[in-house]
C-alpha cells in the first residue's frame, strides 16, 4: 500500500486548493468560505518516483459557521494520527495567528514527520510575513502559492524526501486479506448515491468499519464526494460517498457550493462501475429517487437499490416487505432489473450482502455472449414471438452480434429499416435476462437494416 500524505491546517488557508493541485484535478471544492470542505477527500498522484496517496482534511480550530464543525475538526485530527507524513498549510497574508500555534502543538504531539508550507505568498508583504512562521519550530519551511503553482514543485519534492521509506495500509481489508497478493481481482467503483440524509455516509463507515465519512442529521453533510478502498473475498473496491442530491431548483439557490457539490455526485455516477441507489425506508421511494436512478440507468451503470432504515419501519405484517418492494417497483417501472435490498446502516442488518450482490452486478455487466449462442437464442425467441415494428412492417431480425460490455450493448441487423415495437423489445431484453443473467445492469440493444450487397 502507498503512503499517506495528510493536509492540515486553519479554515480557508487553502487546503483544498493545494490538493486539487498536487493531484492535477478538481477533486475537492473551493470557495471563499471557511470551512468548505467537511469530508476528508483523498487522490492518488506520484512525484520523483514515488507514488502516495493525498488527503485534504477539514480545517482545524478558527471560526466557521459550519454547524458541524467540531465533528470535522474531530475528524481530521483522526486523519492525522494515521498519516505517514503531514503537510502543515498556513496563510502568508494573515501572517502568524495562535490557531497556528494551536495546531503545531498538536502535530508535534503525533510524532509524524511535518514539512510547513506558507501559501499565498504571491506578493511582497506576504513574502515578508514568511519568517514569522519560524517560531512554529518546523525546518524547513516551503514557500508556495496553490492557486498559482508557484513553489508547489518544490513542495513535493520535501514531501517525497521525508517519506518514510516502504508501504503502509492505505486501502481497507478485511481480516485475514492479503491485499498485495496478485489474485486480487481488478477494481470495481461504486457510487452510493441518493437523497439528502438518506444514510449515504453511515452506509460506507458501516462498509468500512470505521468513521471514514461524517454523519449528521443535518441534511447535506456530504459536500466533496468520499473516497475509500476496500478489500472483500479478494475483490477490490473503490467506494464513493456522494453528496446528496436535492430538485433542480433547490440547488441553484443553495449557491457555488451546493451546485459544486451535486457536479462531483453526478460526477461519481459517470466514474462508478455500479451505483447503490439508496432509498429512505420510513418515507420510500419519492419522484426524487426515481429520478437519481433515472440518472445512473442512462449512464449505463449497474444498479442496485438499498432500501436503508429498514429497523425503523414497524413491519405490521409479513407480507409487508413485498407491498413495499412493490410500490417502489410501481415508481421506477424502468429499473425492474436492479435487485432490492432491505437493510440498516446503522445496526448493520445485511449489509454484508450489499458488496455480495455488487459483485454479482459487476460481473453481470462484463458477460459478453458468442456470436454463434446469440443468434441461436434470437432464432429461438422470434420464432416464438415473430417481432413487430411499430409501422407493423415484417421485420425479420438476421442476425446479432453483441457490440460492447458495461453495459452489455447489442445490435440485431433486419431486413428492412425499421425500428422494432417498444414492447417488442423490451421482450428481446427480459428474454436474454432470462438466458444469460444480466442482473443489475442496463441492456443496450440498437436495430440496423443490414447493408445491401453490391
Amino acid at each position: 500500500m502507498i503512503k499517506s500524505v495528510v493536509l492540515v491546517g486553519r479554515p480557508n488557508v487553502g487546503k483544498s486548493t493545494l490538493f486539487n493541485r498536487m493531484i492535477g484535478a478538481r477533486r475537492a471544492i473551493v470557495a471563499a468560505v471557511a470551512g468548505t470542505t467537511r469530508d476528508g477527500v483523498a487522490g492518488s498522484m506520484s512525484w520523483g518516483g514515488r507514488s502516495f496517496q493525498v488527503s485534504d482534511t477539514g480545517g482545524l480550530y478558527g471560526a466557521s459557521e459550519d454547524p458541524l464543525h467540531e465533528l470535522v475538526a474531530q475528524q481530521g485530527k483522526r486523519m492525522m494520527q494515521s498519516a505517514d507524513l503531514l503537510v502543515f498549510l498556513v496563510d502568508g497574508r494573515e501572517g502568524l495567528v495562535p490557531g497556528d500555534q494551536s495546531i503545531a502543538a498538536e502535530l508535534r504531539q503525533t510524532g509524524r514527520p511535518v514539512v510547513l508550507a506558507v501559501n499565498k505568498t504571491d506578493d511582497k508583504r506576504s513574502h515578508a510575513r514568511v519568517g514569522e512562521f519560524f517560531e512554529l519550530g518546523f525546518d524547513p519551511v516551503v514557500e508556495i502559492s496553490a492557486e498559482h503553482g508557484n513553489g508547489v514543485g518544490d513542495l513535493l519534492d520535501e514531501i517525497v524526501s521525508r517519506l518514510p521509506a516502504g508501504t503502509s495500509g492505505v486501502a481497507q481489508a478485511e481480516p485475514g486479506e492479503d491485499i498485495s497478493a496478485p489474485t486480487v481481482r481488478e477494481e470495481t467503483s461504486i457510487a452510493i448515491i441518493g437523497r439528502p440524509n438518506v444514510g449515504k455516509s453511515s452506509l460506507l463507515n458501516r462498509l468500512l468499519k470505521e468513521e471514514r465519512a461524517l454523519v449528521s442529521e443535518l441534511p447535506g453533510t456530504t459536500r466533496d464526494p468520499v473516497d475509500a478502498h476496500l478489500i472483500w473475498h479478494r475483490r477490490r473496491f473503490r467506494i464513493v460517498d456522494t453528496a446528496g442530491m436535492r430538485r433542480p431548483g433547490r440547488v441553484r439557490s443553495g449557491g457555488r457550493i451546493e451546485l459544486a457539490s451535486v457536479a462531483g455526485a453526478k460526477r461519481g455516477i459517470q466514474e462508478a462501475d455500479v451505483v447503490a441507489l439508496l432509498i429512505d425506508a420510513t418515507e420510500g421511494a419519492t419522484d426524487l429517487d426515481a429520478a437519481i436512478g433515472g440518472q445512473a440507468h442512462d449512464a449505463g451503470r449497474g444498479i442496485l437499490i438499498v432500501v436503508n432504515k429498514w429497523d425503523v419501519v414497524k413491519v405490521p405484517e409479513p407480507g409487508f416487505a413485498k407491498t413495499f418492494d412493490a410500490e417502489l417497483r410501481r415508481k421506477m417501472k424502468f429499473l425492474d432489473y436492479a435487485p432490492i435490498l432491505h437493510v440498516s446502516a446503522l445496526t448493520g442488518h445485511r449489509t454484508p450482502k450489499i458488496l455480495e450482490v455488487i459483485d454479482k452486478i459487476a460481473s453481470a455487466r462484463r458477460t459478453r455472449i458468442p456470436t454463434p449462442v446469440l443468434n441461436r437464442f434470437m432464432a429461438t425467441v422470434t420464432a416464438t414471438n415473430p417481432p413487430v415494428s411499430p409501422e407493423r412492417r415484417n421485420v425479420r431480425i438476421l442476425y446479432a452480434a453483441q457490440t460492447g460490455v458495461a453495459p452489455p450493448s447489442f445490435v440485431l441487423f433486419t431486413n428492412v429499416a425499421s425500428t422494432l415495437h417498444f414492447s417488442y423489445e423490451r421482450y428481446l431484453v427480459n428474454k436474454l435476462r432470462e438466458q444469460f443473467g444480466f442482473m443489475g445492469t442496463p441492456v443496450r440493444l440498437e436495430v440496423r437494416r443490414r447493408a445491401k450487397r453490391s
